[in-house]
Formats: structure tokens, sequence, C-alpha cells
């Protein structure tokens, strides 16, 4: 068994980790951490937890997490650094869902993330957890930055083409659209159901976090300056995320379907649909799948990716659980083989 820590276990993610948890054959949860709710039982929180998990929320402790073989990090950005380099000197591997450790270049991290990077030293050698494009080195990983939600939509949509230089990669647009969950579950007037319910809107146009990620991500498969567009929405659902996305050809390409079959055709968890088709958020709901079409409107030169994932699996617990899979040597789809909730 892997013994699994958890800090910040009550948030959003911190709850879609567990639930994927309780029923994976190798995995044991040994602490959960949480401040505010210290000393109160997981399945009270949780009653979908009830009969799973017999487990009381603790402080912090960075002692009893290195008990562990692997700490999960469920918790606000700036949280983690302080915590890592104890752990993995304690030989304890990390699995960082928040930003710490995704941007490699620091300055960057302090310009987007309004607070310097206290842990420089270590962040040369996380792993970003995007198992689609680094599994290997995430099999060996003491570290693994975990991906944000729309920068696993949008770069799973771009890869293909990026790879194989076929677009301009000056004038990529990702338009994404995202469920309330994806806010997290702190109060806050903005995210009531008063205030979300039957309306639709942009945020963060003129620069949002997550735009370095992806960028970042592209670059590293990119013969040329990656330059994006990135506008998130906020849609009146609970999980999902969808991405719509947009790139203009070089040259001709024989088959864009093709492509995009063959590039995921041995990926566990992309689902590259017929040609024509349109992905819908629910058909991914509590899954740890991306489903992705590829149009050619009109058989011109813009070519348009749709690329949906459920935000708090995919785009969080269920990736990291992916990555951990990998980082133990287990087969992939442990734990992850759900089918998708409907309706």
């Amino acid at each position: 068994m892997i013994k699994i820590g958890i800090v910040g276990g009550t948030g959003y993610t911190g709850a879609e980790l567990l639930r994927l948890l309780a029923t994976h054959p190798h995995a044991q949860v040994l602490r959960i951490t949480s401040r505010a709710e210290a000393g109160r039982q997981v399945s009270e929180l949780y009653g979908n937890l009830r009969g799973h998990f017999n487990l009381t929320f603790s402080e912090p402790n960075e002692q009893e997490l290195a008990e562990c073989d692997l700490v999960f990090f469920a918790t606000p950005n700036g949280t983690a650094m302080k915590m890592v380099p104890e752990l993995l000197d304690a030989g304890t591997r990390v699995i960082d869902l928040a930003a710490d450790f995704r941007l490699q270049d620091p300055e960057l991290w302090e310009k987007w993330y309004g607070m310097p990077h206290t842990c420089t030293e270590t962040l040369a050698e996380a792993v970003y957890g995007l198992p689609e494009l680094n599994r290997e080195q995430i099999r060996v990983a003491r570290l693994v930055a975990n991906p944000g939600c729309y920068p696993t939509a949008s770069a799973l949509g771009f890869l293909p083409l990026v790879e194989q230089g076929l677009v301009d990669t000056s004038t990529l647009i990702a338009d994404c659209k995202s469920g309330v969950s994806g806010a997290g579950r702190g109060a806050s007037v903005g995210m009531l159901m008063g205030e979300v319910g039957e309306s639709f809107k942009a945020y963060s146009v003129p620069g949002h976090r997550h735009l370095p990620e992806i960028r970042q991500t592209l670059s590293w498969v990119s013969d040329a300056p990656v330059g994006l567009t990135f506008v998130p929405h906020l849609v009146p659902m609970i999980r999902g995320i969808h991405a719509t996305l947009y790139a203009r050809l070089k040259a001709e390409v024989a088959d864009l379907q093709v492509l995009f079959e063959q590039r995921y055709a041995d990926e566990p968890f992309v689902d590259v649909l017929p040609a024509g088709g349109h992905p819908e958020t629910r058909s991914v709901r509590g899954v740890n799948h991306c489903r992705i079409a590829v149009h050619r409107p009109q058989g011109g030169d813009t070519v348009v990716v749709l690329s949906v994932i459920d935000n708090l699996t995919k785009g969080a617990a269920g990736q990291a659980v992916q990555n951990m899979n990998l980082m133990f040597g287990l087969a992939e789809r442990t734990g992850l083989e759900q089918a998708a909730l409907l309706p």
C-alpha cells in the first residue's frame, strides 16, 4: 500500500482526491490536515465518504507527514513551497495540486501570483505533471507540479498541432469556460447561485494566472515563440471546462482527424471523437478523461479544437492520482476507471 498524506483536505479538490482514493486498491490515506477543521471526522464534513474513511482532520505536522510515501498538497498557492523541502529530505514524494512549482521562472511566478517564490532551489527539479507530455519524467520524479485545469484542457487540444509545427504559434486563441467549482469552496458573494445562475461572463481578460502556464507548456514543443490570447469565462454549472481553441495553419495537412487520433492512440485518458464530433462537459463529469474534437470550418486555414474535462478530476485530483500511479509503478488507469455521471 502507498501511504498517503493530504495537506488541505477540505476544499473541492481535496474532497475529489478523497473520493478517488477511497476506492483505489493501492492507496491508504494516513493523514489529512486542516487547521480550520482539526479534530473533526472526515465523514462528518463529507457525508458521501461515510464508510470509506475513519480519519480525523489534524493540524499540519511535517514529521507526521514525512512518515508517508506520498503527500498531496491541495492547498492555496504559496503553501506547499514552505513544507516541500523538508518532506523531500525525509524521502517523501510530493504532488502539488496548487501552482507553486508549475512555472519554472521564479520571477514569472512572482509577477503572476504576487508573492516571492521561497523554494527556488527545489523548483528546478519539479516535473510538470501532464502525463501525455512528461510521462517518463513523472515516473522517476520526487516532486510533481500538477497542472492547472485550464492549462490541461488547452494544452491537450493544442499539442498535436504545435508539436508538428503545423500552425502559427504567434496567434493561438484559447476561449475557455469553467464551472463555479473552479473558484474553490470559500464563501464568496460572486459565486452565489443568485449571482451566477442564468448568467454568463468573461473574467481576467487582461491576464489570467494560467496564461503563462499554457504558454510554457506549448513552448516546450514549439520551434517558434508562443503567443496566446486566453480568455476564461464563468458559466452557471458546477463542474467542467470547455475549451474552444483556434489556430491558423501554416501549411496544408493531409488529415487533422488522423493527426489527433494517432497522437492520442495510446493515451488512456484522452478520447478523440469521430470527425464532426462536439464533446460535452457532462460526458466527462467525475472522470479523468479529456474528450477532444478537431474541426476545419469550411475547409479554411483555421483549425478549431474542442476540448472538455472535469476541472476537479482531469483538471486536478484525477490527474494527481494518474501521476501517483506513474510515480509508484502502477497501471495508469488504477483507481480511475469510473464511467462519467449522467444526467
